[in-house]
């Protein structure tokens, strides 16, 4: 089990918080403010698709003795709606007792995840796009670098799905370019893992 060796301080404050562990880890995929690392304890990532959506992407999985890293950030006002809209395809859950960190005791984390028994396998009609997967290890490049980038790998699970290749020509909304070293990364782990390109 990969361990993160350190803890997580959050400024005491009153205000909802989410917890990011895929594109949300990208800054630049949103404008919420007050970012910052944080670790949830027994949930795992993996892939999955659901009928709300055309391809695979991530969700978390409660797994005891797991542990996953992301960022947790302000809710302006405690107003989800916006951010409820574009995690259409999952429910909210109430983590803030899961999360390495300091806060005071009435702070509200949750992380989205899809309901249990509402998600599939991915396969070729609902692969992982690779522009998705592109954001996501740029997030975690940027945020915790290349042994960050290590550890999202081995803490997710679903690798034997198919990726289809729209990096040309991006189907995921919030794509954003990668420098060519970020995408040789991204395709180093995508060639270790022998996974199949459609």
């Amino acid at each position: 089990m990969c361990s993160v060796a350190y803890s997580i301080n959050l400024r005491v404050m009153s205000k909802d918080c989410f917890f990011g562990y895929g594109s949300l880890v990208n800054r630049s995929t949103h404008d919420y403010q007050d970012c910052k690392p944080a670790v949830l304890t027994g949930w795992r990532r993996v892939w999955r698709h659901t009928d709300l959506r055309p391809a695979a992407f991530l969700t978390s999985v409660r797994a005891e003795g797991s542990e996953i890293e992301g960022l947790t950030a302000l809710v302006p006002n405690g107003d989800w709606k916006a951010l409820d809209a574009r995690e259409y395809a999952y429910s909210r859950s109430d983590i803030a007792h899961q999360l390495r960190h300091q806060a005071i005791e009435r702070q509200v984390v949750q992380v989205y995840a899809i309901p249990e028994g509402a998600h599939g396998t991915p396969d070729e009609r609902h692969p992982i796009l690779l522009s998705y997967l592109d954001v996501v290890v740029q997030g975690y490049l940027r945020e915790f670098g290349e042994t960050g980038v290590a550890r999202f790998f081995e803490t997710t699970d679903g690798w034997d799905a198919p990726v289809r290749d729209d990096r040309r020509d991006p189907v995921y909304s919030r794509h954003r370019p990668l420098s060519r070293d970020e995408s040789d990364l991204v395709d180093q782990y995508l060639k270790a893992l022998a996974m199949r390109i459609i």
